[in-house]
């Protein structure tokens, strides 16, 4: 759902050029053996659902701190997911939600869990995010601006932390604290450990990102996969390739070998048309390992769900949408709504399903997709 810019590429060029893009030439210390990860997957049938937030939500802080859970939409709202045949959502946390009350937090993330599980959805749980706002505040969120896409979203965490070394480590308590909580819960599908940690919003918030900021995200992914290994959870860690030639081993980018090389199982992103997913895919595979397609689905692009979702799951491959009621979010407006905001709701909706009463954007789509999460999975390919 993200952006790229020319200083990105060259960053990460002078950075694999300096010798870094070959510290993961090899898997990463701890990494989950072929057989311990096809014995999760065969514990784990066809996973389906969508990137879970509530509508009554505007961004990652606004869903988890105390004064603005809303256990009441999260459980009406998954009700609808479940309606869909979705098993499960993936989920964004964050650090300072965290910081305020460690086990207050834990607590509403546990009643969220507890939610989910009687709708039968289980979660892969996000730790970090580097996209939209680098300044996140705790506290009271601002309202949406009209007609803008997740014009409230938040990155965990922001530039202040992520660019000061001392800080950054200070981090490991966040993460430890929530991995070792959850360790052992059937509940928790997988840990993503850093959503698309090399992108620096260039058509969004860019000029407020450090110049060096996917250096500093890579160092942070880095650490934060050593830290989870000390955990040893139950739970498979991945993090999402989302840009770049994929099809080319030793051409990938210092961000994408990272990631790569150290996920127990394989997640990526793609809002492209069929033809240019297959591509991916075929190029994944040659991990030989589970793939998880932990976001997808932009009406306009070509990524719909009646290209996308029957090939996800013929190909056994986990399939997670972005979006799903429309809210404080304001995902039914396109990415460019940044250079041009929306005046009224545009008439294909770029994510989301349904409206806050429930209401189906489109009643056909909703009646696909039951058809086809009913279906007889296709057999897991090696």
């Amino acid at each position: 759902m993200r952006f790229w810019n020319k200083r990105a590429a060259a960053t990460l060029a002078a950075w694999f050029l300096a010798g870094i893009g070959t510290l993961h030439a090899a898997d990463s210390p701890g990494r989950w053996s072929r057989d311990r990860v096809g014995a999760w997957k065969r514990d784990h049938p066809w996973m389906v659902g969508c990137n879970f937030i509530p509508s009554s939500a505007i961004n990652q802080l606004e869903m988890w701190q105390a004064e603005t859970f809303d256990p009441i939409t999260i459980d009406r709202e998954l009700g609808w997911a479940e309606s869909l045949g979705y098993n499960s959502v993936r989920v964004f946390l964050h650090d300072l939600a965290w910081e305020q009350d460690h086990q207050a937090f834990l607590s509403r993330v546990d009643r969220f869990l507890e939610i989910a599980d009687r709708h039968h959805i289980g979660a892969v749980v996000v730790l970090f995010d580097s996209v939209w706002d680098p300044r996140p505040r705790a506290g009271t969120q601002p309202p949406p601006r009209p007609g803008l896409h997740n014009s409230g979203w938040v990155q965990s965490p922001g530039a202040a932390i992520l660019g000061d070394p001392a800080r950054r480590d200070m981090l490991k308590g966040y993460v430890v604290g929530v991995m070792d909580r959850f360790k052992r819960d059937r509940r928790i599908h997988a840990w993503d450990l850093m959503n698309e940690p090399d992108n620096t919003n260039g058509s969004s918030y860019g000029r407020l990102e450090p110049r060096d900021k996917v250096q500093r995200a890579l160092e942070l992914l880095e650490k934060t996969f050593a830290w989870a290994r000390e955990v040893a959870p139950s739970q498979p860690l991945t993090a999402g390739v989302w840009i770049g030639d994929l099809t080319r081993p030793d051409r990938l980018s210092p961000a994408n070998r990272l990631m790569l090389d150290s996920s127990d199982v394989i997640s990526f992103h793609s809002y492209r048309p069929l033809a240019e997913l297959k591509k991916d895919v075929e190029a994944l595979r040659l991990y030989h390992r589970p793939l998880l397609c932990t976001e997808y689905m932009a009406r306009p692009t070509g990524s719909t769900f009646e290209a996308i979702l029957p090939y996800l799951k013929d190909q056994d491959i986990g399939a997670y949408n972005w979006g799903f009621v429309a809210g404080k979010s304001q995902t039914i407006y396109p990415w460019d709504s940044w250079q041009k905001p929306y005046s009224a709701e545009p008439k294909v909706w770029f994510h989301d399903l349904f409206r806050r009463d429930g209401t189906p954007y489109d009643p056909r789509e909703i009646d696909f997709i039951k058809r086809v999460t009913a279906r007889r999975p296709a057999p897991a390919t090696p």
